[in-house]
């Protein structure tokens, strides 16, 4: 059984981001279940998913006035740095690297979820951003300037 299983809890109510999420705890899931044959092709999924993933949200905070300087971004960037990493590590015959990866991922991804994407999912609803075409319905929500930090309130960078 997959250490990280989807469940409301993770549900933002954010229907793109959402989906996104699920597709992201299920190919980890897959990871986790791979025998040593597969785990580095599983492991290679879960990255391409996650550079579009990342890639989205951070569109997403760009064009909604989340600064490309906060830190969600900045966690993206280094989060995925590591799984390439993982990528490099599996791909010389280490999967045990992969394997602890996929362990820790799964409980990075909880904390990410419920709190920065949480703030971001909050702030798209906010301002009537349509994740599907891009659209903000409600440009008088945008921030006058940008925001930086992770965007919540208890943020102090």
């Amino acid at each position: 059984m997959a250490v990280l299983q989807w469940s409301e809890s993770l549900s933002l109510e954010l229907p793109e981001m959402d989906q996104t999420h699920q597709e992201f705890v299920a190919l980890l899931a897959r990871v986790e279940t791979a025998d040593d044959t597969h785990l580095v092709a599983a492991w290679r999924a879960l990255v391409d998913h996650t550079v579009d993933h990342f890639g989205r949200e951070d569109d997403w905070m760009r064009s909604t006035g989340f600064s490309s300087t906060n830190c969600h971004t900045v966690q993206h960037r280094v989060v995925l740095e590591v799984m390439c990493e993982g990528l490099v590590q599996g791909l010389k015959g280490q999967n045990e690297a992969i394997r602890q990866m996929a362990r820790e991922l799964a409980v990075w991804f909880v904390q990410h979820a419920q709190t920065m994407d949480a703030a971001l999912a909050l702030h798209l609803r906010g301002v009537g951003f349509d994740a599907a075409s891009g659209e903000v319905r409600m440009p008088q929500a945008l921030p006058a300037a940008p925001v930086h930090g992770c965007g919540s309130a208890a943020c102090a960078t």
